[in-house]
């Protein structure tokens, strides 16, 4: 089982009656700092506020009834929850989600909404696997897993599918890479629609796995991360690596105090909400760390789930 085109198309047209199709955003200002022409694929406005709704529709609604009865299960410091606990719902089925105990307040609070039945345990990875094999012992569950699972990468695929359709003269697609599903679908859509499209990923110098792994050629995983950007705490995953070496052209990283300023910059100029997890993309350009100097850039903002009571510029954590 891999991942491809047809795969990610299909995914689309699975999806699309529980998707919103996001819009693309452009800013005079954010163009002329950069000396390029950036688009802003808004995930932000995706349903659950994030990119994850769409890979968690996909790997639900592809799953036979028999399955289906038996519910899902799944862990996730935030957005994959509630993007599970919401396509199970729609599916009419439960959700068990085993969810870090640092997981952000306003994240937890959506899964709840969603009627996820959530189980906090302690934030590594090993923790997590462990409490939601527990769940799947005892439930028969199938697990949904963030970004180990070829039907939520196509998902993930999909909004660079629309990226794509909406603008396809891109020279560069950036997105951020914790667990790697997004990076991958995206990898895999943008490469295929338009193989001349290079595609680069920026996460937190501070959760520096994958682009480690990708400089020493196989997974090179981290014990501990500590980053604002907590959608991307995770380390990558073997069947994602293996496609992001595949297709990805590089993997840079960013500072804390750089995802802090990206973050606030892209509120006060573009007027929109988005998440630290979402900012690292326009971070990469704020530091140089990506050539883009004359060239149509493509930008998927993420999510933007944001604890509005712990606002980094406001709390001064950087």
């Amino acid at each position: 089982m891999t991942l491809d085109l047809p795969r990610i198309l299909a995914a689309h047209d699975r999806i699309r009656p529980h998707i919103h199709r996001t819009p693309v955003l452009t800013s005079a200002r954010l163009d002329a700092a950069a000396g390029a022409k950036l688009f802003f694929k808004c995930e932000n406005f995706q349903k659950v506020g994030a990119f994850k709704a769409r890979g968690a529709a996909n790997a639900v609604f592809s799953l036979d009834e028999a399955s289906a009865r038996r519910g899902v299960a799944t862990h996730s410091s935030g957005n994959h929850a509630a993007a599970v606990a919401r396509a199970a719902r729609l599916r009419g089925i439960p959700a068990h989600i085993v969810m870090p105990s640092n997981s952000s307040k306003v994240k937890a609070r959506a899964v709840e909404g969603y009627g996820g039945q959530i189980v906090f345990c302690e934030p590594t990875q090993a923790a997590r696997e462990e409490a939601c094999a527990r769940i799947i012992a005892a439930t028969g569950a199938t697990l949904i897993h963030p970004f180990e699972n070829f039907d939520v990468m196509a998902g993930q695929g999909t909004a660079a599918v629309e990226l794509m359709q909406d603008v396809p003269d891109l020279d560069l697609v950036m997105c951020p890479v914790g667990g790697g599903g997004l990076l991958a679908g995206t990898a895999v859509a943008t490469r295929s629609l338009r193989p001349a499209t290079e595609v680069v990923a920026t996460e937190p110098a501070q959760a520096a796995d994958a682009a480690q792994s990708f400089r020493a050629g196989k997974v090179v995983p981290l014990a501990k991360t500590n980053t604002i950007a907590d959608g991307l705490r995770t380390n990558v995953g073997a069947p994602n690596f293996e496609l992001i070496q595949r297709y990805v052209r590089d993997i840079v990283t960013v500072e804390e105090a750089t995802i802090i300023a990206a973050m606030r910059t892209i509120w006060e100029t573009m007027k929109i909400v988005i998440e630290p997890s979402s900012a690292v993309v326009y971070a990469a350009i704020l530091e140089g760390k990506v050539a883009v100097a004359n060239r149509r850039v493509g930008l998927i903002l993420t999510g933007g789930n944001v604890d509005l009571d712990a606002l980094p510029w406001v709390t001064g954590r950087s």
